[in-house]
């Protein structure tokens, strides 16, 4: 199997060619990334691209949708996939976006927003945890995971590095730093470093009966969740 791999010099998005073998069949995963270096991987190795698969709908990963469509005449789709000797199957991940779908191939998950190295993706953070928790991590840890931003890790690396992995298996306690959240006091209970060089956390307002989870903005105000009780963002550290 061959995957190639373009990102966005500033999203910092990636897109992928994956193809079965040289001279075989391919298809494309996200294009929100520049797609020179992917269009002379299509001609280096041979390949006749069938799909373009996406994981979400957000414009850092659909940039380039149009362009590979009219090139190739491309089926565009967010579903399982059976072409040349890929067989794909396609895995709900929302939370991050409602649409969200993580691809799996062989030894390969495409996790899209959904699972990074080291952080998870920002949303409601009951739906974030379930679909890393009870999805992506039940894969075998051997399972390479390109995710929709920056490098490439595993399903086992994650289980044992990434902070809110740990924090949700229950191996890490809280994080513990007070923070305010739109003048309510409200503790950090786990901070991760982010892709973008910021950082993403989940925060708990202690001025409530019932705890809610809200999200931490990148410039370092904090808003509130469309889901009031449970949310992920980023924030500076």
């Amino acid at each position: 199997m061959i995957v190639e791999r373009s990102m966005h010099p500033s999203w910092l998005s990636n897109a992928f060619l994956l193809a079965d073998e040289p001279g075989g069949t391919a298809v494309f995963v996200d294009s929100g990334a520049p797609l020179e270096p992917l269009l002379a991987a299509v001609e280096r190795e041979g390949v006749t691209p069938t799909h373009l698969l996406v994981t979400h709908g957000h414009a850092d990963h659909v940039a380039g949708n149009d362009e590979l469509v009219e090139r190739y005449g491309l089926e565009v789709t967010s579903t399982a996939v059976e072409t040349g000797a890929l067989r794909i199957e396609a895995l709900a991940t929302p939370g991050h976006s409602d649409d969200g779908v993580s691809f799996v191939v062989g030894d390969a998950c495409f996790s899209g927003d959904t699972l990074f190295r080291d952080a998870v993706g920002g949303g409601p953070a009951d739906e974030m945890r379930r679909s890393v928790m009870d999805v992506l991590m039940k894969l075998p840890p051997e399972t390479r995971v390109f995710p929709g931003h920056t490098d490439e890790t595993t399903i086992g690396r994650e289980w044992e590095e990434n902070p809110f992995v740990r924090f949700w298996r229950g191996v890490d306690g809280e994080d513990g730093r007070a923070c305010t959240v739109q003048g309510d006091a409200a503790t950090i209970a786990v901070w991760s470093p982010d892709y973008d060089g910021t950082g993403k956390a989940l925060g708990v307002l202690s001025s409530r009966l019932v705890p809610e989870e809200v999200p931490f903005e990148r410039d370092g105000r904090l808003q509130r969740p469309r889901d009031p009780l449970r949310a992920l963002r980023h924030v500076d550290p």
